[in-house]
C-alpha cells in the first residue's frame, strides 16, 4: 500500500454538489483514509460525519483539508491543531493568514492549494 494520507475533511457534507463531498469521493477513489467532520449530520460514502462541535479525537491524522471558511474558523483553531496534522491544506477561498501562521509555529506545512487539482495531478 502506498503511503497513507489519512485525512481530516472539515466542513463534510453529505450534500454531493459541494467541493468536500467530492474531496471525499476523489480521497476514497485514491484509497486515501478519511474522516468527514463537520456541522452537517449524515454520511459520506458510507462514514458518518463527525460532529465538530463534539471535537472529535482522531489519530494518526497526515492532512487536514479545510471547506470553512476563514471567518469561521477561530472557534476551531485549537481543535484543528489538536489533531496534529502533518500538513493543512487551505482550499481556494479558506485561505487564513492568521491559522497558516499559527500552523507554521506548530511545525505543520501549510500548503495553500486545490485537494481536488493535488489529487488529480498526483502532488497529494
Amino acid at each position: 500500500m502506498k503511503d497513507q494520507k489519512k485525512t481530516v475533511i472539515i466542513g463534510a457534507t453529505p450534500n454531493t454538489s459541494r467541493y468536500a463531498y467530492m474531496a471525499a469521493e476523489r480521497l476514497r477513489g485514491a484509497s486515501i483514509e478519511f474522516v468527514p467532520v463537520g456541522i452537517k449530520k449524515g454520511e459520506v460514502f458510507g462514514r458518518e460525519i463527525l460532529p465538530i462541535r463534539e471535537k472529535p479525537h482522531i489519530k494518526d491524522v497526515h492532512t487536514v483539508t479545510l471547506y470553512i471558511g476563514p471567518h469561521n474558523q477561530p472557534e476551531w483553531y485549537d481543535y484543528i491543531l489538536s489533531l496534529k496534522p502533518e500538513r493543512i491544506v487551505f482550499n481556494p477561498g479558506t485561505e487564513n493568514e492568521a491559522l497558516e501562521e499559527l500552523a507554521k509555529s506548530n511545525g505543520i506545512e501549510v500548503v495553500e492549494g486545490c485537494t481536488l487539482v493535488m489529487l488529480g495531478v498526483g502532488t497529494y
